[in-house]
């Protein structure tokens, strides 16, 4: 008997249930979602927090007139996101460019998402293209290149009216590519940048060669009146320190001169010839 109870249980109460459900006693909201209801072709009411509900309670009792005159539309309120490749778009200066548009959109308003616009998807990604290409074309190709922010938030705000009278709550709106779709013209550039690369290179090169050969004629001239101060302190110093052992020892003097003397012939490289002190000067000569 319980094992009967138990699969009578497992089989009469699913259905209960959705027979219950199916004359809309009641509903089940989940997250990010909502529930619009209409009786007679119009709009009763909107039940937008997640779990259990009973219309009957929410509605009153024409809520059970619902499943046989009206109708219940169930509604995604997640956030979803949409990307729109290489919209074309001119520059100022005729190029041609494509331009990748990134958004994120939110039904915040389920009555008029339903039944203001028949397709607000498609409205919603045709006003964003429209509005993007307005803002882009024309632009100088370096202000398209690198004011992307800026731009991207002048389409949010050129969008959000709109789209808010669909239903949408337009998020974030950013341009995340802006392309050449002429491959001569790229190939061109890539050119000019490599040219001028090229002569960035140069330019440095030459530029911190100049550097270097200034600082080098700069090291040469400060060792240079260095080493002509210092030629120019020797004497003086030398000639001091000659003074000082005269007076102290005459004949280390004469010592140190003799040295020198030597030291400077040697030096000179010239050819001494050497006569001893007996010799006779004029008769050595003679025998030669």
């Amino acid at each position: 008997m319980h094992i009967f109870l138990f699969v009578l249980g497992l089989v009469v109460v699913p259905i209960l249930l959705l027979l219950a459900r199916a004359f809309g006693i009641y509903t089940c909201v989940q997250e990010c979602e909502a529930q619009v209801f209409t009786l007679f072709g119009k709009v009763i009411g909107t039940l937008t927090r997640p779990g259990l509900h009973f219309p009957i309670t929410t509605f009153g009792p024409r809520a059970m007139l619902i499943p046989f005159f009206g109708k219940r539309y169930v509604v995604s309120t997640a956030l979803r996101q949409h990307y729109l490749r290489s919209q074309m778009v001119n520059s100022e200066e005729g190029t041609p460019m494509g331009v990748g548009i990134w958004y994120e959109m939110q039904v915040a308003d389920p009555v008029s998402y339903l039944f203001i616009n028949s397709n607000p998807d498609g409205s919603l990604q045709a006003n964003v293209t429209s509005s993007t290409i307005s803002t882009l074309s024309n632009l100088e190709m370096e202000t398209m290149l690198e004011n992307r922010h800026s731009l991207s938030r002048t389409v949010r705000q050129a969008v959000s009216p709109l789209s808010e009278k669909w239903g949408y709550r337009l998020g974030s709106v950013y341009i995340r590519k802006v392309e050449f779709t002429d491959m001569q013209m790229v190939h061109n550039i890539t050119e000019k940048v490599v040219k001028r690369l090229v002569q960035v290179t140069s330019a440095m090169k030459q530029d911190g060669e100049n550097r270097v050969g200034l600082i080098k004629s700069e090291t040469a001239f400060k060792v240079s009146q260095k080493m002509a101060e210092a030629a120019a302190a020797r004497p003086e110093i030398v000639g001091k320190k000659l003074n000082e052992i005269a007076k102290k020892d005459p004949e280390v003097l004469d010592t140190v001169l003799e040295v020198m003397e030597i030291n400077q012939l040697v030096e000179s490289g010239a050819s001494v010839d050497v006569i001893p002190n007996s010799g006779n000067v004029l008769l050595q000569l003679g025998e030669k």
